[in-house]
Parts: C-alpha cells; sequence; structure tokens
C-alpha cells in the first residue's frame, strides 16, 4: 500500500482576489496562516479552512511552525521584499508576477533563495491553460518547425475608478499596462523564442488620466533575429486575448481565456506541400480555470524533487529586463 505524501501547509500574504484565487487552488487543509495588512480581509479568507490563522503581520505569518511554503499576492511594491523575507526565514516562495518592479530587486530575491536553499516559482499562470500546454506539445514535437515570429495581444477595457486604483500609482505598482498584462504576453513569447537580445518599443497613455501607462507597444527580437509583436492595453473596450506562433511548418493561433476574454481555443494550421490553404485542427477549452490549480501542483513537485521552478527567478528578470529597457527608452 502506498501512502500519500501530504501537501505542504501554506501561507498566504495579500488575501485580495488574486489571493483568494491562490486559497482555491489549495488542497483541502493545506492553508495554515492568511495574511493582510487589512486584518478582516485576511479574516474572510482564513474562515474557509478549518484552524487557518488570521493575521496582519508578516513577521507572525512566517514564523508559524507548520508553514513551509508561501504565497505571496501583494501589490508590485511589496512582492520581492516580502518574498525575500520569506526566503530569509527558510520557506519556499511562489510570487505574483511580475516577481518585483526592478531586475535588482529580483537578483536580490534570487540572492536570498540561493543563501537558504529555497525555490522560488513566479507565479505566471497563463502558462498552464490548457491552450498553453498544448501549443507548447506542438512546438517541443517539432510540429511547427523553427518559430520565425510571435504576434500577441492582451487587453482590457479598465472600469470606473480605474485611474484612481493601485495599479495607476506608481510607486505601487512599478509601472502601467505594460508592468501588468504585459509581462505574460512576453513570458509566453519567450518559451517559443527564448531570450530576447534586441528591444524596441514604447508606452503610450491615451485614454485613462494617470501617471502610468495605458498601452505598450513591444518589437523584441532573439539572438537569431525572429520577432515577438506585442500589444497590451488597458483602453481595449472588449476584453481580448490573441497569441499567435509561425513556424516554418505551421502556425498556432490561442485566442480566448474564458469568461469576458472568450472561449478558450487553439487553432493549429499546418501548411501543406502544394501551399495554398493549409490543413486545420481546433481544440476547445471550455471548462473553468484550472490553470492555478496546475502551477500549485507544479510548485509542490519542484519542492518535492528538489527542483528548480520553470518560470523562476530566471524567467522573471527576463521579462523585467524588457519592461525596463521599454521605459527607459521611453521616458523624456
Amino acid at each position: 500500500m502506498t501512502t500519500q505524501t501530504p501537501s505542504p501547509r501554506v501561507a498566504i500574504i495579500g488575501c485580495g482576489q488574486i489571493g483568494r484565487r491562490r486559497a482555491d487552488s489549495l488542497p483541502p487543509g493545506a492553508l495554515a496562516v492568511a495574511c493582510d495588512i487589512n486584518l478582516g480581509q485576511a479574516q474572510r479568507l482564513a474562515a474557509g479552512t478549518p484552524g487557518c490563522l488570521a493575521t496582519s503581520s508578516i513577521e507572525t505569518a512566517l514564523a508559524h511552525p507548520d508553514v513551509s511554503v508561501v504565497i505571496v499576492a501583494t501589490m508590485n511594491c511589496g512582492l520581492a521584499k516580502i518574498s525575500r523575507q520569506a526566503a530569509e526565514a527558510g520557506k519556499h516562495v511562489l510570487v505574483e508576477k511580475p516577481g518585483g518592479v526592478s531586475v535588482g530587486e529580483v537578483e536580490e530575491l534570487g540572492a536570498s533563495a540561493k543563501r537558504n536553499n529555497v525555490a522560488v516559482r513566479i507565479g505566471y499562470n497563463h502558462r498552464f491553460h490548457p491552450a498553453c500546454l498544448k501549443a507548447v506539445e506542438l512546438f517541443r514535437n517539432g510540429d511547427l518547425g523553427p518559430i520565425m515570429f510571435v504576434r500577441g495581444r492582451y487587453g482590457h477595457g479598465g472600469r470606473p475608478g480605474y485611474e484612481k486604483e493601485w495599479r495607476a500609482n506608481p510607486a505601487l505598482s512599478g509601472g502601467g499596462e505594460l508592468i501588468d498584462q504585459g509581462v505574460h504576453l512576453i513570458d509566453l513569447a519567450g518559451i517559443f523564442l527564448g531570450p530576447f537580445t534586441k528591444i524596441d518599443g514604447h508606452v503610450t497613455t491615451s485614454f485613462w488620466d494617470m501617471r502610468v501607462e495605458d498601452n505598450a507597444f513591444l518589437s523584441l527580437r532573439n539572438a537569431q533575429g525572429a520577432t515577438a509583436w506585442l500589444h497590451a492595453s488597458c483602453s481595449e473596450w472588449k476584453n481580448m486575448f490573441s497569441l499567435e506562433i509561425y513556424g516554418r511548418k505551421a502556425k498556432l493561433h490561442w485566442e480566448g481565456l474564458g469568461g469576458s476574454y472568450g472561449t478558450e481555443r487553439l487553432t493549429y494550421y499546418r501548411m501543406l506541400p502544394e501551399m495554398g490553404p493549409p490543413e486545420t485542427t481546433i481544440w476547445e477549452f471550455p471548462r473553468g480555470d484550472n490553470s492555478w490549480k496546475l502551477e500549485m501542483s507544479e510548485f509542490f513537485e519542484d519542492i518535492r524533487l528538489k527542483r528548480n521552478p520553470v518560470p523562476g527567478l530566471d524567467e522573471a528578470r527576463q521579462a523585467l529586463a524588457v519592461v525596463e529597457e521599454i521605459y527607459r527608452k521611453t521616458t523624456p
């Protein structure tokens, strides 16, 4: 008879919308501590798990003897700092994207993780959407051939008062739409193209009256010259997601993320020897979003197997290097 290894006990720091999603992704009973500067918010999250401690103290959360994993789901300005505290306390960390607001912050987190022999995973849950998993499978099987370019668009339309939220405050967010949704596009394009060695583009504030950008336009190239052409927007009046991967043998088109972004779908267009209309295969994924649970399960396996998480600190550093360069090019 085999004995199932119990799930690690977890503390969530930051109990807002993303913290709640992370809690829902955990196995029953795994949540040991819910922590938020708003104690009421922590108490509401803790109420779903018998015996879960609610606290507004990060130190109390990190000192809990049962906790071996910490999920950091705060505003961007707190991600790296709190993750470093968790690493210094000897805890493994899943920190929400982008992992920090600068390359320097991520490098400091990496030094803490190495010093304390803990794993750090960056919460790029889009990698665990079924369309992405299928796309990566086809790519790794060689069904696309060498990749020529990637085209991605990701956007939403904001909401009344969006310009007053924390994402519109550069001291809290580190930037606007580029560091918010844009990093997802950068991370996904990097799966197929690897690191980017030439970074061009700009950001604009076209609609929202705020001190950060509401649109980002990027043209990125890898060492072989393959291009990622990406646009992230919070003036996209109909929520949308689209990622097209063009290989020499075939094209993939991932569109939709479920919910207001539309049914998630992956279309495979295989080029025929005689050219003309391609052979087309479509996969649709109408069920709910399971990416958060898959990502958490993967992190538990990282810890059990003592392997380096992907996406981890290297991927976070690469995405933020692009963000920093675009901001540098755009700053007067």
